[in-house]
């Protein structure tokens, strides 16, 4: 009799303090109005979170917060996954590791779109146009030390469009870019002068890139020794020797571009120069930034 009078009793007080606890619920209307009122009903406040998280109740600080979430993911185009999410969370001022970013990504039902992983035939042949200086050492201490430059083309409706960019790897800010139909010298020598130019012409800069014909032609030689650039080349085939600029087209091409491409040359051109311009310089934080845009991270050097 005494066992099964001190369990219904337990059961007794466990409804009243159910109650009691949706008492305050209903009675707070502000989130600092929680705890006078648990300590005015004699209520553990730890009751209250645990009937909020398993009631499916969600506080005003976590609505900001899975917002916050779906406002970075969305940014990305669907491609930030949780260390991303976390990252730019903490430069918010958010306290959110990864594995709470990704819980909360579990609960919204947004997942992380990620590229498939590419093979590539790895060569150690050094270019005979200028050797490997760069050698992977990716770690640049101040801005307009090192520069990279690399070619990609995107599908234009009826036409490729090409794409030169310059990256400046202190802060991997894209510093010069340029668009056109044919990937000629034209296009990477037109990316190298609004580099030079929008940098204030810089000295004693490094340009790495791979070994294409339109960085090894006379033309860009040319280009190079009028700004008094000095250059340097990845190994041929091996594409981490040039593994900054690999990764900024991956990510314009799985975080922003459209998986039907685009339906007109001037619609990829104008989209791309957005991508540049106005999310990835300024507002896509960066893992080699600590999760900072390229531009924030230079102004804070």
């Amino acid at each position: 009799m005494g066992e099964r009078y001190s369990k219904k009793s337990f059961r007794s007080f466990n409804a009243g303090q159910h109650q009691t606890i949706d008492l305050i619920a209903a009675l707070s209307k502000e989130p600092h109005s929680i705890k006078p009122l648990c300590k005015l009903f004699r209520i553990p406040r730890s009751s209250d979170h645990y009937r909020l998280k398993n009631r499916g109740i969600v506080t005003p600080e976590k609505a900001l917060l899975r917002q916050k979430v779906v406002d970075i993911h969305s940014r990305s185009r669907g491609s930030a996954g949780a260390r991303t999410i976390a990252g730019q969370l903490t430069q918010e001022g958010e306290n959110v590791g990864r594995y709470k970013a990704a819980s909360l990504m579990k609960e919204l039902g947004i997942i992380s779109k990620q590229p498939n992983k590419h093979k590539y035939k790895i060569s150690e042949d050094v270019s005979k146009i200028a050797p490997n200086l760069l050698n992977r050492k990716f770690n640049v201490k101040a801005p307009n030390q090192v520069w990279c430059g690399d070619v990609t083309y995107v599908w234009a409706g009826n036409k490729w469009l090409y794409l030169a960019v310059v990256m400046d790897l202190f802060a991997r800010r894209i510093v010069g870019w340029a668009c056109s139909d044919s990937p000629n010298s034209d296009l990477t020598c037109a990316a190298l002068r609004i580099a030079y130019e929008s940098r204030g012409r810089p000295q004693n800069v490094m340009f790495h890139s791979d070994q294409g014909c339109h960085y090894t032609s006379l033309q860009f030689r040319q280009a190079l020794w009028k700004y008094q650039i000095t250059q340097s080349m990845s190994r041929r085939g091996n594409c981490w020797d040039n593994a900054p600029m690999e990764r900024f087209f991956r990510s314009f091409k799985t975080e922003w571009m459209p998986k039907e491409c685009y339906n007109s040359y001037e619609e990829a051109e104008r989209d791309t120069l957005k991508y540049i311009l106005q999310h990835y310089n300024i507002k896509r934080g960066h893992s080699y930034n600590n999760y900072l845009p390229p531009v924030v991270m230079e102004a804070a050097a």
